[in-house]
């Protein structure tokens, strides 16, 4: 059910970037945003990874130049039964991580130097749980996609206000060139929300610390939102692949509220715990500037 939902949210945005074209350069321009919605679905399959990490400037990290943190993935790895995905460095004071890839034998998980100063070894760890617990539910290939058909979307409609729309029928054109953006986030904000409530627990399973998890999203969720991240200010559609959406608030996330994201790990960990908010800062037993 979950795959027929995303594949239904796929096909709305795949329409709504030809009622878009149709908007701004008539049946022409339908047809020709079609045949671009194609392309972009084809390219995006087989190379949707690499512009994500060419996006973040990412750096790609062994068991040489980041020996603690590839090993850490390496044996999260080994649990959840997956093919060790590539690994790599954002150098990036946002305290995020992502992951990316078509399938969990060509997948490639990475981490913001920002997140491996602020959290300590159990949170990193439990940190990229989640990221393997979206490769383990195949959803880095539905996101990355959403994430570049929802960009197009966004920088179609902006050309569209620059250079007007269809002559025929202005009002229609203005009105979708404004709405267009609006009903692509919504769709985001769809697929997104309850891939992240089956990541935070795939990932609490895979680490078997739940309140690891917990203790990190408290901790990063204040920090990510006020943080500037460039690739993020540059396509705003990027912040879907974070674990925490970097620049965005709420109302407009795609990520569901954090505090509900909390609640539901506490919830697995048995109820204990004390209230995570203001978690307290620790130094990371991670230390990124220790990198080859």
């Amino acid at each position: 059910m979950n795959t027929l939902k995303t594949g239904m949210l796929l096909a709305a945005l795949t329409a709504l970037f030809m009622v878009l074209g149709l908007m701004i350069g008539g049946r022409g321009g339908m047809m020709i945003a079609l045949l671009v919605a194609v392309g972009m679905n084809f390219f995006a399959y087989w190379n949707a990874d690499k512009i994500v990490l060419r996006m973040h400037d990412a750096r790609e990290v062994d068991a040489r130049t980041a020996p603690e943190f590839h090993s850490m993935v390496a044996e999260l790895a080994r649990r959840a039964g997956l093919p060790m995905p590539k690994v790599y460095i954002v150098e990036s004071p946002n305290p995020n991580a992502f992951a990316t890839g078509r399938n969990p034998e060509n997948a490639a998980v990475a981490a913001t130097t920002g997140l491996l100063d602020m959290l300590t070894a159990e949170e990193v760890a439990a940190v990229m749980a989640h990221e393997l617990g979206h490769v383990k539910n195949r959803d880095t290939l539905v996101m990355t996609m959403v994430a570049t058909i929802a960009g197009a979307i966004s920088m179609i409609a902006n050309f569209g206000l620059f250079f007007g729309g269809n002559r025929q029928n202005p009002i229609a054109a203005i009105a979708a060139v404004i709405m267009a953006p609006i009903a692509a986030m919504i769709v985001q904000m769809a697929i997104s929300r309850t891939r992240e409530y089956g990541a935070d627990r795939a990932g609490a399973e895979i680490s078997g610390n739940p309140m690891a998890l917990a203790t990190a999203l408290a901790k990063i969720a204040g920090p990510a939102k006020h943080t500037p991240s460039h690739a993020a200010a540059r396509n705003p559609a990027a912040a879907q692949l974070y674990i925490v959406p970097a620049g965005v608030s709420e109302l407009f996330s795609t990520h569901p509220a954090t505090e509900k994201r909390i609640e539901r790990l506490q919830d697995m960990a048995g109820g204990g715990g004390a209230s995570l908010a203001g978690a307290p800062r620790r130094r990371s037993a991670l230390d990124p500037h220790s990198r080859g």
